[in-house]
């Protein structure tokens, strides 16, 4: 193995670049990066260039994300892929079978085997579109116990969402180094090839995969300029390369199914990058929660991290929604979320503490699922928690959940109908009936 390049080690140990869709210049070694062009007839050292779109060449400027990549080899040289076949609970639904309307909860994912590495560890719970549609997306979770040493991944499918519940991820990608920790998320755009480290020894949360129209800052409306997530608080990172001459797997997702092939070298060689489509971290502590000051629970809306709009205005292919800790202090109000049904298909979990709407059975690292037009809301005991509650200013702490919602149905996978938990119905069960005049 080649030892990295010193400017590439002092590299990975700097400061991330703020902003959210920044158009960025970074590189590992100086005079790596073309200035005033994109294409030179000859790179600097001997670099191969390298166009990376996220969007369609001609979608409008302030939609269009693509980056320019400098490296050591170009990623055309590999041989055919042939199916992955491992990770067997890592992939997409049974679309020919029926699709029950019933709400669903989860359990934590059971630890995993020793050495088993991240894309092992991947367990495919909910998807609602076929990737080929370009919509859609799935809910995924993961749990590892061994550094990916000798093999990348990327998602040909969609951007993945990593969402930790419990131990930190290094992720190493093509355009730098992210670490990511519970209480925190991190993006990485379809194409873009990682391998994961697990600093503490092992790791466990979700990914959220999107296949549709790529995550975007939500718009304010009324809200106004400021508020939610901010633009400065993401973190991308910096330019940094390995260059390592030993035989590495690349394996991809494609179609809902995973493909390998193999290289003679490290892909993770990309000495300079410049452009708008990157990797991202954000710390979901800084996410701005705005909520009422008067009377009534806002819709959920409020709570949006993330976008990805669908082709009807309004209604999202996709949104990431944060639940973090907050003051509740409206006055003569049921304050947990009230009873709903609604278009939207909501997937949610818990990164930690409890759910104001949920008593007990909903634990940090599982999941629940309830369909468009599923009547759901407060179990019995939150129910009559809240409804017997002295209102006064209260704030709820050391908690963080999260919901991905989608206009598509989610269809959970084989193996997650076999491991939901059975008696989910029984928590609405026994709520007293109103009592009318005469």
């Amino acid at each position: 193995m080649n030892a990295p390049h010193p400017i590439t080690q002092a590299a990975a140990d700097a400061a991330y670049i703020p902003g959210f869709g920044n158009h960025v210049s970074t590189e590992a070694v100086p005079g790596a990066l073309p200035i005033g062009r994109n294409s030179p007839q000859r790179p600097p050292y001997g670099l191969y260039t390298e166009q990376l779109s996220g969007t369609a060449f001609t979608a409008p400027r302030h939609e269009n994300r693509r980056s320019w990549l400098y490296r050591m080899r170009p990623t055309a040289e590999h041989p055919p892929f042939t199916p992955y076949g491992r990770a067997a609970w890592f992939g997409g639904s049974d679309d020919t079978a029926p699709l029950a309307p019933n709400r669903l909860r989860w359990d934590p994912l059971a630890a995993p085997a020793p050495g088993t590495d991240l894309i092992d560890g991947m367990t495919t719970m909910l998807t609602n579109r076929p990737p080929a549609h370009l919509e859609g997306g799935g809910v995924h979770f993961y749990a590892a116990n061994r550094d990916m040493t000798d093999r990348v991944f990327f998602d040909a499918d969609g951007e993945l969402l990593f969402i930790p519940q419990a131990g930190r991820l290094e992720l190493l990608t093509e355009l730098g180094r992210i670490e990511v920790a519970p209480g925190q998320i991190a993006l990485i755009p379809r194409g873009v090839r990682f391998r994961a480290l697990l600093p503490d020894g092992e790791a466990r949360g979700y990914i959220a995969e999107n296949h549709g129209s790529l995550f975007r800052l939500p718009d304010l409306g009324l809200i106004g300029a400021n508020g939610l997530a901010n633009p400065r608080d993401f973190e991308t990172p910096i330019a940094w390369f390995e260059d390592r001459d030993d035989p590495t797997e690349v394996i991809q997702k494609f179609g809902g199914r995973l493909w390998l092939t193999e290289l003679d070298h490290s892909p993770l060689d990309v000495v300079a990058w410049h452009g708008n489509l990157a990797p991202w971290r954000y710390d979901l502590a800084r996410f701005n929660t705005i909520g009422t000051v008067s009377f009534d629970h806002p819709d959920p809306s409020i709570f949006t991290l993330l976008t990805s709009p669908s082709d009807v205005p309004g209604r999202a292919n996709a949104d990431f929604v944060v639940f973090p800790p907050r003051w509740m202090v409206a006055e003569d109000t049921f304050r947990p979320p009230w009873f709903h049904r609604n278009v939207m298909s909501e997937a949610m979990g818990l990164i930690d503490g409890a759910y104001d709407a949920k008593a007990e059975g909903f634990q940090p690292g599982g999941l629940s699922l309830h369909n468009l037009m599923a009547g759901h809301g407060p179990d019995l005991a939150s129910w009559r928690g809240a409804s017997e509650a002295e209102l006064k200013p209260h704030k709820i702490a050391g908690t963080m959940a999260f919901m991905i919602e989608s206009c598509w149905p989610y269809r959970p996978t084989a193996h997650a109908l076999e491991t939901a938990q059975l008696d989910y119905d029984d928590v609405w069960a026994d709520f007293p009936k109103a009592r009318l005049p005469g």
